[in-house]
């Protein structure tokens, strides 16, 4: 701690190193030290299947999330592929927010391997230190902590800290870490908005902060224009939820091993996923209001319609006369690889 630090407030970052490689791991111990790619049945002659995640010596072998198995095995065919296994990971998640709430911290979920934390203290790192600890000892997964003045600030300081690791990224070190590197290096700007930005000479942090506002509204838009220059001063927000998330909607969806051409295949396939929605929305106690169907076709071409529904409901057959009736409005000429259906819900009163 250094020597006249003021008690304050911060944002801490914790995420855990590649959570759902690592409670594999645990559960294959033999597995420690060796390219692991998790995803799908875990089968990498499978078609349209894609790595949920890879261990960092899979990494090595330039494998990432969203690679589909069949490359991942290409790039290193010594690779062990394991299927995924959501339950498990979730239940590896709600041990590890368990052991994040003991602490006198305010815990923002943020999905199964991330929270943010709001913590008021005078030693950040000692803080940080004791929960990588705690979480180690708890659950015998490992974490990276970023510590931040805002949440944009903490999350990109966890990156920095990988594995394992903790690391401070603040305003007053922001213009040293961060003016030099590309900009879509800030959390929420992607390759895309990042080529966007170089084709008007923002290539770096320091360029865009530099930008016009009125300049990147024109290109980007009243809203994201500035805002991106607003990252790339590294301001965010600062505010800690601890209210439980919940779900505006949700959806189910399939992609085929082999297309889908024959209607009957089609309107079978939709039924199902149309009565699974509608029991999930039982089960969860939530009304639904919107249904509406997403179809990609061969071969990557995605299509989405959607109905709002005269009245609540949560009646399995409405649920799925409805998807067949909007399934009648798309033109069913191509091959189909993927069929969806998603439903929005009334949201609870406050």
């Amino acid at each position: 701690m250094a020597t006249g630090a003021s008690t304050r407030d911060w944002i801490l970052h914790v995420d855990l190193d590649q959570f759902i490689a690592a409670v594999e791991i645990l559960r294959h111990p033999e597995l420690a030290g060796k390219p692991v790619v998790v995803g799908g049945s875990g089968d990498p002659t499978q078609p349209r299947t894609v790595a949920a995640t890879a261990t960092y010596e899979a990494r090595e072998h330039g494998i990432h999330s969203g690679m589909p198995l069949r490359a991942a095995h290409k790039r290193c065919p010594d690779a062990i592929f394991l299927p995924s296994d959501p339950p498990a990971y979730e239940a590896a998640s709600e041990r590890v927010m368990a052991v994040l709430r003991e602490f006198p911290v305010r815990v923002e979920i943020w999905g199964w391997d991330e929270a943010f934390l709001g913590a008021t203290t005078d030693d950040p790192e000692t803080l940080a230190a004791d929960l990588q600890h705690a979480v180690h000892a708890r659950t015998r997964l490992t974490c990276s902590v970023g510590i931040g003045d805002n949440k944009h600030q903490a999350k990109l300081a966890s990156g920095l800290a990988k594995p394992a690791g903790i690391h401070r990224l603040t305003s007053d070190n922001w213009a040293e870490t961060m003016n030099h590197r590309p900009t879509d290096a800030l959390w929420g700007i992607g390759a895309r908005t990042s080529k966007k930005l170089a084709a008007l000479g923002h290539h770096t942090v320091a360029q865009l902060a530099a930008a016009d506002p009125a300049e990147l509204a024109r290109h980007f838009g009243p809203t994201n224009g500035p805002w991106y220059r607003y990252l790339a001063l590294g301001k965010g927000e600062a505010e800690i939820l601890t209210t439980p998330w919940i779900a505006r909607g949700h959806s189910r969806e399939t992609t085929f091993t082999h297309d889908l051409t024959d209607r009957d295949d089609i309107t079978r396939h939709l039924t199902d996923l149309a009565q699974h929605v509608a029991h999930d929305a039982i089960e969860a106690g939530r009304d639904i209001t919107r249904v509406s169907v997403k179809i990609r076709f061969t071969p990557f071409l995605t299509r989405t319609r959607q109905t709002k529904l005269p009245t609540p409901t949560t009646d399995p057959a409405t649920i799925t006369r409805t998807a067949l009736a909007i399934l009648d409005r798309f033109d069913l000429t191509r091959p189909i690889r993927l069929l969806g259906v998603a439903v929005e819900y009334t949201m609870p009163k406050k």
